[in-house]
């Protein structure tokens, strides 16, 4: 069966979109249960020195597999990559759940951010084999309203799981919903890769990829955390990751079938795609790690109340992610949804920065950036799919994906260095002038951290104006394996 003249069948395409929902919700549900559970996980393990590590990991695990993967899928076919993906990341959660001490714990969410990258690589590029662009923007919408959904329950699961049977069902649940995400995708997903031809495996851009990503993402973990952002360690991991990420370019200039050729970033939608993807993450990272301080901390709200406060926004991103994949079906153009998209994110972005006291100043601005999230959730894969050719959808989708991930730890290390430096002067001011609450202060730290969120995302703008409408294409190049 060749697939530029023919869609899979209907029951063929149900089965692999459910087992894709399946992986991708189990996956971001993994997440937000982990962070509910840590506080009594590192009381239990006693480790609290390692408890930023456990995320850490995780996300350097997942990052520097992402593009690694992508380009590899598009040599050998999704499907032993997606297979592979549930079946490391279940194996990490089980071992997860039966760690005894808090570094056992650290390396296993390490293999379980290797499944979870796999994953995370597969999971736009996929649905390019099983549809074609112009069909594909709706389920893209799909897939984007899954991360917003899992966004909703994952609190309240996780601490239902930890009040409950416990802390280590947390990461066991995951093992019941994997096995069947695996049965589905071994028995209903098509095994698709490019035409037979010889390829070279770029071990060489893998190697330097990973020797500049690595020192790079810790630098900003630890940044003004573990060490002060000016200290031999901080500078040191900087320096080499960016003389590593030099060599990086330079290798993939020269290879064959590079990993994440920078030709590709020269192309006028994927570059400013990509640009607006890492500026996005960078919102996305703001509103879910400071927003609940904002409310918590700022308004006085409990936990609980903080975590049904943010419902509006996350529905509201679930929903907008459902219309805008519609709409580009539709329609067939996706710069203007996208332009839209970055607006509004932007403008709930500075009334977050403008917010008073109350929480319907607070309520509204979340809605508005809501909006504008869950807008841009299916555009830039869906743009950037479209753009190359069939054949390198899976490094140019997994590229985008990359540097969301990049996005979401700059925005970790900007807004945390933007609270540290703002709030600690702010509040000796305060104390020592008997003018401000410690609370008052930090409503202006957070204010400031949410401005400087504004400035960065309105920059995505200018990308998203520069993107073009390229005709979405109404087939695919992908030939079954057994063809």
């Amino acid at each position: 069966m060749n697939h530029e003249s023919q869609e899979f069948p209907r029951h063929l395409v149900i089965a692999s979109m459910t087992g894709i929902v399946i992986t991708m919700f189990m996956a971001a549900l993994d997440a937000t249960i982990v962070g509910t559970a840590m506080p009594r996980l590192v009381a239990d393990l006693n480790g609290f020195e390692l408890y930023a590590a456990v995320t850490t990991v995780y996300l350097l695990a997942t990052t520097v597999v992402v593009p690694i993967v992508g380009k590899l899928s598009d040599i050998y076919g999704r499907k032993p990559f997606l297979l592979a993906g549930v079946v490391i990341f279940v194996g990490g959660s089980a071992l997860c759940g039966a760690a005894r001490t808090m570094t056992e714990l650290v390396l296993f969410r390490g293999l379980q951010g290797i499944g979870g990258g796999f994953a995370q690589a597969m999971a736009f590029t996929t649905i390019a084999d099983l549809f074609p662009p112009s069909r594909r923007g709706r389920v893209s919408g799909m897939l984007g309203a899954v991360f917003g959904l899992a966004s909703v329950t994952g609190p309240a699961v996780g601490g239902f799981l930890t009040d409950g049977p416990g802390w280590r069902w947390c990461f066991y649940v995951n093992v019941p919903i994997g096995a069947l995400a695996f049965a589905i995708l071994l028995f209903g997903f098509p095994h698709l890769v490019t035409r037979r031809k010889e390829h070279r495996i770029d071990w060489l851009g893998a190697l330097t990829l990973i020797l500049s990503m690595v020192p790079i993402l810790l630098a900003l973990e630890w940044g003004g955390r573990t060490y002060p952002w000016r200290s031999p360690e901080v500078l040191a991991l900087s320096g080499f990751g960016l003389i590593m990420f030099v060599v990086f370019l330079i290798v993939e200039t020269r290879a064959p079938e590079a990993i994440m050729p920078p030709r590709l970033f020269r192309d006028r939608v994927v570059g400013n795609a990509a640009f607006a993807a890492m500026l996005t993450a960078v919102a996305m990272f703001g509103a879910t790690l400071f927003i609940p301080l904002f409310i918590q901390s700022v308004l006085g709200a409990s936990a609980t109340r903080s975590g049904a406060l943010l419902t509006p926004m996350m529905t509201t991103m679930v929903l907008a992610s459902g219309f805008a994949g519609f709409h580009v079906t539709r329609t067939g153009k996706y710069k203007a949804m996208s332009v839209f998209g970055l607006v509004s994110a932007t403008a709930g972005l500075f009334m977050l920065s403008q917010a008073t006291a109350s929480y319907t100043s607070v309520i509204v601005a979340m809605i508005v950036l809501g909006t504008g999230l869950g807008v841009t959730l299916p555009i830039f894969s869906l743009a950037v799919q479209n753009a190359v050719p069939p054949s390198q959808a899976g490094m140019a989708t997994a590229t985008v994906q990359f540097v969301r991930s990049l996005g979401g730890s700059l925005g970790a290390a900007i807004f945390g260095a933007v609270l540290t430096n703002r709030y600690a002067p702010g509040l000796s001011a305060g104390e020592e002038a008997l003018a401000k609450a410690p609370r008052e202060v930090l409503a202006a730290a957070l204010h400031d951290v949410f401005l400087v969120a504004t400035l960065l995302v309105g920059l995505g703008i200018i990308a998203t104006i520069r993107l073009v409408d390229i005709p979405l294409r109404t087939s695919n190049r992908a030939v079954p394996a057994d063809a």
